[in-house]
């Protein structure tokens, strides 16, 4: 697996490297590379390539391998664009991400705005490129899963009832929902794009679906126990922030230990939902939930 992420990564970077415009005007381009380009676990692009890789022939066509690096990078893009805005002082208000000051800190409100904006369109145009093989078909199949789970019905809605819930005592389904739409949205469309640029049939795809359900919010459980028990330099973000804005998180509910126990449970249902697949290339997709479980940043 050491050696799968290894390969993807390099791959994912050189791509991002490729695709980000580091020209683009008026220190535009400066601020989309400084958001992208510089840390980040990627775990959203390999869960793309995972899944395609699961569901692919084992020769997989040309096309499909071209349009699996390009969901990877697009989802990429609106993960950045989504840190950019979310830091900012009218949301989060946060000054460290991935171990370096934010975009608004380094570049101004505007800037960070516009580079966030920037970084959203990005991911559209790699998906929809010029003279390419990639079906028509599978182009708008994934232009609309990406923009179902960044949108209202994902990942902003997600935010939305982040912000309102502020001092709020939610129940556990209304954390799940929350969590489920903020972070677990994009995990899940991570996954299914890779089915999709695979061609994967109707089984593949549910069971693909399943996965990346559970793993979404065993993402967010575990990310909640980090925020408690890791420190700022290990996490690359400033650590106890929920706390400190009185924010809902699996902690605060359930207690340190039955916050683990959810994430095992989750990570475990992933699982499952794997071995149930009937798909037999399925390594890559067990390690990365295996690591989302045991994840130390």
């Amino acid at each position: 697996m050491d050696s799968w992420s290894r390969r993807q990564l390099l791959s994912v970077e050189q791509a991002l490297d490729r695709w980000v415009p580091a020209h683009a005007p008026a220190g535009l381009g400066e601020a989309m590379c400084y958001a992208v380009l510089d840390g980040g676990k990627r775990l959203r692009p390999l869960l793309v390539l995972a899944g395609l890789e699961a569901c692919a022939p084992a020769s997989p066509a040309a096309w499909m391998v071209d349009a699996g690096m390009r969901a990877a990078c697009a989802i990429e893009l609106i993960h950045a664009y989504s840190l950019v805005h979310d830091d900012m002082p009218c949301m989060d208000n946060d000054v460290l991400r991935r171990g370096k000051p934010t975009v608004h800190v380094k570049y101004g409100e505007a800037g960070a705005l516009l580079a966030g904006d920037a970084l959203q369109t990005l991911a559209f145009e790699l998906l929809t490129p010029d003279n390419t093989d990639i079906p028509a078909r599978v182009q708008a199949q994934l232009c609309s899963l990406l923009a179902r789970g960044a949108g209202h019905a994902g990942m902003a809605g997600g935010q939305a009832i982040d912000l309102s819930s502020v001092g709020v005592q939610l129940s556990l389904p209304q954390l799940r929902l929350m969590h489920r739409c903020k972070t677990g949205a994009l995990l899940e469309t991570s996954v299914q794009m890779g089915a999709v640029a695979a061609l994967a049939d109707t089984r593949a795809s549910q069971a693909l679906l399943s996965y990346g359900q559970a793993l979404g919010v065993a993402f967010q459980v575990v990310d909640d126990i980090l925020d408690v028990t890791a420190d700022s330099a290990l996490l690359g973000k400033t650590a106890g922030k929920d706390a400190d804005n009185n924010k809902p998180t699996y902690v605060s509910l359930l207690g340190l230990e039955g916050a683990r126990k959810e994430a095992a449970a989750l990570a475990g249902q992933a699982q499952q939902a794997l071995a149930d697949s009937g798909l037999v290339r399925t390594l890559a997709l067990q390690a990365l939930a295996d690591w989302v479980l045991k994840r130390q940043h």
